[in-house]
């Protein structure tokens, strides 16, 4: 189902992390938000890595498929030369991600943390804390954001809502449904 031009949209934005996985969702149009929720999936370091992923699959597979978002939007996995560890970690996070997100049929798309912080502060070095500053401005929250990975996870969805007509499947990108009755078939091999 196409949306009508100008229709409004639910992005979903996840900051992925293995102790604690944000998770933002923004309903609007534009620069127009009509409504956002927001949460953190958290697992124990008690816990064997496998179960870990586990839960963290598990839990966004459920809010995805009852979301159904037009588009999720995770922050780019970066791994930092003094901590490769962690770049593994948030690389195994980020794929638990991509995969529920595609087994619920979404779209999804990457996009880096210097670009986020560029986007919603002016500033590509921007704190956690002027980071999420910014994201309760845009979205009039009068209390902080906690904790500061839902905080991302909204502006990852604010940039996905700001991007939504340049994504491939906005309507406006889209040819008609008279267009698409005109294309010939397309053969298949040994045709």
């Amino acid at each position: 189902m196409a949306l009508a031009s100008g229709a409004m949209v639910k992005i979903v934005g996840i900051d992925p992390g293995l102790a604690a996985t944000g998770v933002g969702v923004v309903r609007g149009r534009g620069l127009r938000t009509a409504g956002y929720s927001f949460g953190c999936i958290t697992t124990s370091a008690s816990v064997a890595l496998p179960e870990r992923l586990s839960h963290i699959y598990s839990r966004l597979h459920r809010l995805l498929s009852s979301e159904a978002p037009d588009l999720v939007v995770i922050e780019d996995v970066f791994s930092l030369q003094d901590y490769p560890k962690s770049g593994i970690g948030l690389g195994q996070v980020s794929g638990v991600i991509m995969l529920a997100a595609s087994q619920c049929g979404l779209s999804c798309v990457q996009v880096p943390v210097r670009e986020a912080k560029q986007v919603l502060t002016g500033n590509g070095n921007a704190s956690k804390s002027q980071l999420e500053r910014a994201v309760r401005l845009r979205l009039n929250q009068p209390v902080a954001i906690r904790p500061s990975h839902a905080a991302d996870a909204l502006g990852l969805a604010i940039i996905g809502l700001l991007r939504w007509v340049g994504h491939p499947a906005h309507p406006a990108r889209q040819p008609s449904t008279a267009a698409r009755r005109r294309r010939p078939p397309r053969k298949g091999p040994g045709s």
